[in-house]
């Protein structure tokens, strides 16, 4: 019920954190599901400071959407393109959407198809339905990854695109992007690649001499690539990157908001105001932390990986998915149900619904935690699968 009284702002803290004691906090090293993390000290700063910058008005914050360019244009360099267009959105689902929408309107297919892996994010199946593209779906092969052929076999002349993974959600696997690069070419459709998770962290693990593939602009196929700098980036939630080869895609999905103080603009996200706040956390923290900082935090979280694959192979009745790729590691056991329920009883965060139970090396998820984990793991594993 709305309050006719208002409260002191000490007692209404009080209450929000009683409300919210329930919720498991980054800081507490439980939480092992999530490709979020807590943000960087000098993020929060920025948010803090900039708390009231909309990048959906540009004409009142011309600083802001200047430096909301140059942090695009990082990300473009990062992903081997000179020149880049996008922008910093909410997240990996509205950088998607905008990809496929802008696919869907630089063709003249009346009844829009989409190709796209069995494993790819549901951020596709809103897009499907809010843009009336039917999805195509290309079979995996036995690595997770996405069978080529099969993709291939499903081009049509309906066919507006296609969709290529640089880091499942679930696996963490990289399709061949090369292969789908040459597909796109040969058939003279765009290919998008949905990296939100591994664009922060293929470049640096490649330069640390992980055997990853191409993956991003440095093929001629791509046309646009999704990247999250609110995932390994270490930004504050909400920060997603949608970025185009070529100023056409975004003009293809730009509408005209005549009112704004900038005069007639013209947006191409699905939001229409939108955290300034947020895309300044990315400029801040990419000049911050530059390539070797981010190369070193990748580092950490592959190394820790390796070594918790390694460990979990040791516990009787446990068994790796696939071996990891990235910074994700996922495991199966039998009764997977009754094991996931006990290890979310004692404050595990992790999901097993997807048939094995995923856990993500983000940079708050440390070594002490996972001895925890895995010392609950076999004690819980030994007591279910007796």
């Amino acid at each position: 019920m709305f309050p006719d009284e208002g409260m002191e702002e000490e007692a209404v803290l009080k209450e929000l954190r009683k409300k919210t004691s329930e919720d498991l906090t980054f800081d507490s090293g439980k939480i092992l599901g999530s490709m979020c993390t807590y943000p960087h000290s000098l993020a929060i700063r920025i948010v803090g400071e900039y708390i009231d910058r909309n990048l959906g008005d540009p004409g009142l914050h011309v600083g802001s959407q200047k430096v909301e360019m140059e942090a695009v244009q990082m990300l473009s360099n990062l992903l081997g393109l000179e020149r880049g267009y996008g922008n910093i959105v909410s997240g990996g689902t509205e950088a998607n959407i905008m990809a496929v929408r802008a696919f869907r309107n630089v063709s003249s297919v009346e009844k829009p198809e989409l190709v796209l892996p069995e494993s790819a994010h549901f951020s596709f199946l809103k897009a499907s339905e809010m843009l009336g593209v039917k999805l195509v779906w290309a079979k995996l092969r036995e690595d997770y990854s996405v069978d080529v052929r099969d993709v291939e076999d499903k081009i049509t002349d309906s066919t507006i695109g296609i969709v290529g993974i640089a880091g499942t959600t679930g696996l963490g696997v990289v399709d061949d992007i090369p292969a789908l690069s040459d597909l796109a070419l040969d058939y003279g459709v765009p290919l998008h690649v949905d990296a939100a998770f591994g664009g922060f962290v293929i470049p640096f693990a490649r330069a640390l001499g992980y055997e990853l593939p191409d993956f991003d602009f440095r093929l001629r196929g791509v046309k646009s690539v999704t990247i999250d700098p609110h995932k390994m980036g270490m930004v504050p939630i909400p920060a997603g990157g949608i970025i185009f080869r070529e100023k056409r895609f975004v003009e293809a999905i730009s509408v005209p908001a005549p009112y704004l103080a900038g005069g007639k603009v013209w947006q191409a996200t699905i939001t229409g105001t939108r955290p300034g706040a947020n895309a300044l956390a990315v400029w801040a923290m990419i000049k911050h932390l530059g390539f070797e900082g981010y190369k070193g935090i990748v580092g950490r979280a592959m190394e820790v990986s390796r070594w918790f694959a390694n460990e979990l192979k040791k516990i009787p009745g446990v068994y790796l998915i696939r071996e990891p790729v990235l910074n994700i590691v996922s495991f199966g056991t039998k009764n997977l149900e009754g094991v996931e329920e006990e290890l979310k009883r004692r404050g595990w965060g992790i999901s097993a619904h997807r048939g094995y139970i995923r856990i993500v090396m983000m940079p708050h998820v440390k070594r002490e935690h996972l001895e925890e984990f895995l010392r609950d793991l076999q004690e819980i594993v030994a007591g279910v699968n007796p």
